[in-house]
């Protein structure tokens, strides 16, 4: 433990100092644009009416891939040097980085070798499997994801694209939130869920970078809650045996995205597994939309007043909507 927390303090100099910066979102914009879409924003009158607040959500559950993971994928992939990308590109993920990097890696025509745990929603494995993408099953332990990914990397030479711990995922994940920031300003808060926090920590620099005075809040399953612990204890602490329907948010916190979140987002609250159940039935019935577990978690904690929401302007990011739906949680 204490050989992690060194690391995270000496990224963390590292990243506050130097990188990723304003101009590595502006560039990661250009990069992934031919290959994402610029998700739209939905509002419900019902939805703003019943919680007393100004809810604004960016879809990303119409990305490429079904999820946000589209954006660092591309960027990570499209800004590879010829030698980098030689072996193709490895991963672990539980699903939608998965099937984001086998898109992306087919789109420049390499191999993506993609290790999911052997509980990955189905609908998630077989996204894989359609966009080429090569699968090892392992144990869904963290331990277990780096193991068999380590053994796939020695096998293939493959260069490793982590899903959230990687300074040009987080630069291509923060264009969602830009996105959301031009689209509609004048924010008071953004709210997105945090797993490994790619995308939250992405979001908290594209607020500080193009909209200050906005405060970004995260939200996380209570049954899954290392990165609240962490961010109230200031030090890391490691997802052990989370249990949570909220399959995109089991993973620890990274050496890289741990400091940024600590240094730039306001608050993460944690929220019951009840809740979340609710809040995403709320979505697909008022909204008419398709959201997974992961993405209905920072309503559900506007449902559960987790923070003072009462009357101000909120943007949502859904972070995905590859759902099973064979294995609906209602």
């Amino acid at each position: 433990m204490r050989s992690d927390h060194r690391k995270i303090r000496i990224v963390k100099s590292y990243i506050l100092d130097n990188l990723p910066l304003k101009k590595a979102i502006l560039k990661a914009s250009k990069v992934i644009e031919p290959f994402v879409h610029r998700t739209p924003l939905l509002s419900s009158e019902n939805l703003n009416q019943m919680f007393g607040c100004d809810l604004v959500f960016k879809c990303e559950n119409f990305q490429k891939a079904g999820a946000f993971k589209s954006r660092g994928a591309i960027n990570a992939v499209f800004s590879l040097s010829a030698d980098a990308m030689l072996n193709g590109v490895a991963t672990h993920s539980s699903g939608n980085h998965a099937a984001a990097l086998a898109r992306a890696a087919t789109l420049r025509g390499i191999d993506a070798h993609i290790v999911m745990p052997n509980n990955s929603s189905q609908v998630k494995v077989a996204a894989v499997k359609q966009y080429g993408g090569k699968i090892t099953f392992c144990t869904p332990t963290l331990s277990s994801r780096e193991e068999t990914l380590q053994k796939v990397l020695n096998k293939t030479n493959a260069t490793e694209i982590h899903p959230y711990n990687n300074l040009v995922i987080i630069a291509g994940q923060a264009t969602a939130a830009k996105e959301l920031i031009e689209d509609w300003p004048g924010l008071d808060i953004i709210m997105t869920p945090v797993g490994g926090g790619g995308l939250l920590s992405g979001t908290a620099l594209a607020t500080y970078f193009f909209s200050p005075k906005t405060k970004v809040i995260a939200a996380e399953p209570a049954n899954a809650d290392d990165a609240f612990r962490s961010f109230q204890q200031k030090q890391f602490i490691p997802s052990i045996n989370p249990d949570t329907i909220a399959d995109g948010l089991r993973t620890s916190l990274g050496n890289i995205t741990f400091p940024i979140i600590i240094k730039h987002v306001n608050k993460i609250v944690t929220v019951s597994e009840s809740s979340i159940v609710e809040a995403m039935k709320l979505v697909w019935e008022r909204m008419k939309i398709i959201i997974e577990p992961s993405s209905a978690v920072p309503l559900a904690a506007i449902i559960q007043n987790k923070f003072d929401h009462k009357g101000k302007k909120i943007g949502i990011i859904i972070s995905g909507g590859n759902v099973d739906l064979d294995k609906l949680p209602w």
